[in-house]
């Protein structure tokens, strides 16, 4: 974490979910990964000594720190030795060089290497008179239609549009993972976007804000890696809430994620939150790709069930055939997933929530309770449900009226 590498974190954050910036950020990248690499081999001269410009800060006297603990004192950035104004910015002394420089030459190659192959594909297309494919997928002759065909062609299908039938599931279990990992305020902010995605619940309707959505994960992990960066520590000025008098200590400060030279914030979250925002991007992409004709003809339609389709005509217009009689390997792997996934689930919800004892964890074993009930009483209604909504029913935008029998 360093001043010189927020360029790529605040380039990239903003260039995932805006497939527009994505060229402008490679080329930003690029060019500051070679100054970079200037700075670094400029620093490494003999003439630069880091003691000559490096501070000594003294320890505060009682009146002017909230501090009590001395050991907790010694163990602050500014009081446990000298202060190499250069290491905030990123920059050190290190030999060999090359090992110094392996990340940034690891980083331009991966560059040069992605301009290489999407030039050789533009030139290799425009050469021959080729269109770009509609799915950037692996096996391209793959559509819905073998979905149910067999199980090598049904695991050919998923490699290709997984994401596009699950990628906003992948996008909640990713979210809960953030709050799971951090437990700070930041968790709770992500819970308050996490609860007002669901309470659209149409999907349509979650598409309209989605964007909106990742331009907020843009934006806090921006904020959040400034907050590991901080103030540079040369000028030996503390933060506001380690002055005295201030109601501040190490727990709140590390629950609030603010900048501190003694609790510094933990940036092995902003892996957590980048992963989020990865997926969200993608996702939004898959939101747009859902508009197009030639998509839904490939992967299928992402329409929902209708809530008040019954039992009956549901099974007269269910364009997926009956795998209940296992004729294949494929069908005895839909009855096994559709019998016991159910009750895996609900063993993993009930293990997360006793593993810690939180108010999060507390609220994994409501639904833990509450899924077993509804388990109990709709047992068939959740199957079938679970059933239409895995296999993504082309076919099924319609609502069929209830049938004059009762519903089983």
């Amino acid at each position: 974490v360093s001043l010189l590498n927020y360029v790529f974190l605040a380039a990239w954050a903003f260039a995932l979910p805006y497939s527009q910036f994505r060229p402008l950020a490679s080329s930003v990248c690029t060019v500051w990964t070679c100054v970079i690499i200037v700075c670094k081999m400029l620093y490494q001269l003999s003439t630069i000594d880091p003691k000559t410009f490096s501070s000594n800060c003294e320890k505060p006297l009682d009146n002017q720190t909230n501090i009590d603990n001395k050991t907790e004192l010694q163990l602050s950035l500014l009081y446990s030795g000298p202060i190499d104004p250069s290491g905030w910015v990123g920059l050190k002394k290190s030999s060999p060089l090359l090992v110094y420089l392996r990340n940034n030459l690891l980083m331009l190659f991966i560059l040069a290497f992605e301009v290489t192959i999407y030039r050789h594909q533009e030139y290799y297309r425009c050469r021959n008179k080729l269109t770009a494919p509609v799915t950037k997928t692996i096996f391209h002759d793959i559509t819905r239609h073998h979905l149910d065909d067999g199980l090598i062609n049904c695991a050919k299908y998923f490699i290709n549009y997984f994401f596009y039938k699950f990628g906003m599931e992948t996008c909640f279990l990713l979210s809960v993972n953030v709050v799971g990992q951090r437990m700070d305020f930041f968790a709770m902010v992500h819970v308050l976007w996490l609860f007002t995605i669901l309470y659209k619940r149409r999907r349509k309707a979650i598409a309209e804000i989605w964007h909106r959505y990742c331009c907020f994960l843009a934006c806090i992990i921006t904020l959040q890696y400034f907050l590991c960066i901080g103030i540079p520590p040369a000028p030996c000025k503390d933060y506001p809430w380690r002055h005295y008098g201030a109601k501040f200590n190490s727990n709140i400060i590390k629950w609030l994620y603010f900048p501190d030279f003694i609790v510094r914030p933990n940036s092995s979250f902003l892996v957590y939150d980048f992963m989020l925002l990865l997926c969200a991007s993608l996702q939004r992409q898959v939101f747009e790709d859902e508009n197009k004709a030639a998509v839904r003809i490939m992967a299928g339609d992402n329409v929902e069930i209708c809530m008040n389709l019954d039992a009956a005509s549901f099974s007269q217009h269910n364009p997926v055939p009956d795998f209940l009689h296992c004729r294949s390997y494929l069908d005895m792997t839909k009855v096994i997933m559709f019998s016991y996934l159910f009750w895996f689930v609900l063993t993993i919800i009930f293990i997360t929530g006793t593993t810690r004892i939180s108010i999060f964890c507390m609220g994994y074993l409501v639904a833990c309770f509450y899924f077993l009930l509804s388990k109990t009483y709709n047992r068939y209604f959740v199957i079938l449900l679970m059933k239409s909504v895995l296999f993504g029913l082309d076919n099924s935008a319609h609502c069929y009226p209830e049938a004059d029998h009762p519903q089983t």
